[in-house]
């Protein structure tokens, strides 16, 4: 069974302002598709993925979360047990970059794991009208100690790499996850980074 060689189960949150590209981050990430006619996520979305990194395969639980404050009460269970968050920002609007503080005290109030792993994505990286340089993203990473990138669903760049690097960074933090009930002892030694992330 495929189920056998599966290290463990890790939850993962994709979590910013509406329209920012969540969903279509999610989508490009599990399908490899994209729909520039994405509907607004109605509450929670939610897909699996089965991934190989570093010879190490693990099942990713990946909760798409709605950026509307209408739905913002349903969303504090979803962040429970939560290893990882992905905070998304569209690097042509202003302002989804400014809310990514509030976002960040929701993961403090509302995430039950005070070591999760947590990447800033800026997105839309595509688009000629930015108005947040990388730069500029890169230095809030770094103020607030997270991983850090930038993608594009559209084009698929950054996207794979945003994913992988959360998924080392759930894997390298001691007491952050608990091994399935199978497989054999694997190395989780010596990860590498991607170039277009940082560890901050």
């Amino acid at each position: 069974m495929q189920s056998e060689n599966i290290l463990a189960t890790f939850k993962i949150l994709i979590i910013g302002e509406s329209g920012v590209g969540k969903s279509s981050l999610m989508l490009r990430f599990t399908e490899d598709d994209f729909d520039k006619d994405q509907a607004l996520t109605i509450g929670v979305d939610f897909k699996t993925k089965i991934v190989e990194i570093d010879q190490v395969k693990v099942k990713l639980a990946i909760w798409d979360t709605a950026g509307q404050e209408r739905f913002r009460t349903l969303t504090p269970s979803y962040y429970r047990d939560a290893q990882g968050a992905i905070l998304v920002y569209d690097v042509t609007k202003k302002e989804t970059f400014q809310r990514l503080e509030s976002w960040l005290n929701e993961l403090e109030i509302y995430g039950t794991r005070n070591n999760m792993a947590k990447m800033i994505v800026g997105n839309k990286i595509d688009s000629p009208d930015r108005a947040i340089s990388r730069d500029e993203g890169f230095r809030f990473a770094k103020k607030h100690r997270t991983l850090f990138i930038e993608t594009s669903a559209k084009t698929s760049e950054g996207v794979k790499d945003a994913f992988e690097e959360v998924v080392r960074k759930i894997i390298e933090t001691e007491g952050l996850w608990e091994r399935n009930d199978y497989g054999d002892s694997l190395d989780l030694n010596s990860r590498g980074q991607s170039a277009g992330s940082c560890n901050c």
